[in-house]
């Protein structure tokens, strides 16, 4: 971590040249409050957080707040960072910081801002997501248009998780109802089909997608796939608004 006096917010971006931005990441920034971390007797970037905010009511700063600041910057609050064994040497037990591990958000308007910066502050501006990462999932995957598609490594990014979530895609697909969410859809990180998703093929072939196949030297079966580059699903906006 770098200490910085100022730090550049783009829209659709993140803070930039920070590792974590990313145009479809619910989790660009991360803010804690001052007066959290003082309790907790922890010194302000010991969290990793990008932005330390002071004299603000924990009511108030809460996910689905909108942060104002005097530049023309914004950021929209998404959900709770998860206490994780990165911090536990901080802390006697992970669920004393629970709430209070700071908050994710993502720029939804450029501007710089720097030390001593005003802002100020709009509850409930915005719908909370969800603090359960497959209550996200869902919610990313239902916006999927017909004709397009998406990998799991796209998902991860969506739904602001980390790559160890990729061992839970399959467990998501498998109890997702394909009657109400659009799971063939969904492409491994590679481009392929997806073995458990039933009649995966027809139905994006339903949509207009060319479904390719080649020879699996390993098991004499062929393998299909989608060429992500025509299809790739990408909106920059899902957070925005």
């Amino acid at each position: 971590m770098v200490e910085l006096k100022t730090l550049n917010l783009k829209l659709g971006h993140g803070i930039e040249g920070d590792i974590n931005a990313d145009p479809i990441s619910p989790r660009q920034v991360l803010i804690v409050r001052y007066e959290d971390i003082l309790d907790l007797s922890i010194n302000p970037g010991e969290l990793r957080e990008n932005i330390v905010v002071k004299g603000r009511e924990f009511d108030n700063f809460i996910p689905g707040t909108l942060l104002n600041f005097e530049s023309g910057a914004a950021i929209r609050l998404t959900f709770h960072c998860e206490p994780c064994k990165r911090i536990a040497h901080l802390v006697e037990s992970l669920k004393g910081i629970q709430g209070k591990r700071g908050i994710l958000g993502v720029v939804i308007k450029s501007g710089k801002i720097q030390v001593g910066s005003n802002f100020q502050v709009q509850a409930n501006k915005f719908p909370a997501l969800s603090e359960n990462p497959y209550e996200r999932f869902l919610n990313f995957i239902i916006k999927i248009p017909s004709g397009k598609v998406v990998t799991y490594k796209q998902i991860i990014k969506g739904i602001g998780v980390n790559n160890s979530y990729l061992r839970a895609i399959p467990t998501y697909l498998k109890k997702t109802s394909a009657a109400n969410y659009p799971v063939q859809r969904i492409l491994d990180s590679k481009g392929y089909l997806i073995s458990y998703v039933s009649q995966q093929k027809s139905k994006l072939e339903t949509e207009g997608i060319k479904v390719l196949s080649e020879a699996d030297c390993l098991s004499n079966l062929n393998q299909n796939f989608v060429d992500i580059k025509d299809y790739l699903w990408e909106d920059d906006t899902i957070y925005l608004k």
